[in-house]
């Protein structure tokens, strides 16, 4: 994999309020426990990015600031690990994805719970967007 391809840019990170709502207004979800993850295909340009992705974790979950941006920091990593499989799935389509990821564990999960959480909803996610083709 190239180098380059693996980061994670400002610019693939859903940040628009307008985006933000919709998505969560229109989108459907899924969980791969402790992730639940939030999906909206759009066709428009407006997006900047072919995947644009949110990562959340909830004060009433994680109480601590540093707990809740420590595993934001594993969820965005997992993620930047297995985006090319994402990707992939809309090469060649004029399609944008919405996407963010809730964590919804109670405590510090390993990097390898969160990992393998992720590796199932990247699998879910295919499956869903090819269903919708």
């Amino acid at each position: 994999m190239d180098a380059k391809r693996a980061t994670f840019p400002k610019s693939e990170r859903l940040s628009w309020k307008r985006h933000v709502d919709k998505l969560f207004a229109e989108g459907e979800s899924f969980v791969s426990f402790p992730l639940r993850v939030v999906y909206l295909p759009v066709t428009t340009a407006s997006v900047g990015a072919t995947v644009a992705v949110l990562v959340s974790v909830s004060k009433r979950k994680l109480r601590h600031a540093a707990d809740r941006n420590f595993v934001k920091r594993r969820i965005r990593e997992s993620y930047r690990l297995r985006k090319q499989d994402v990707f992939r799935l809309l090469a060649g389509k004029n399609r944008r994805l919405l996407l963010a990821f809730l964590y919804q564990g109670a405590q510090k999960d390993s990097f390898a719970v969160i990992d393998a959480a992720m590796e199932k909803a990247i699998a879910s996610l295919q499956k869903a967007l090819q269903l919708q083709d």
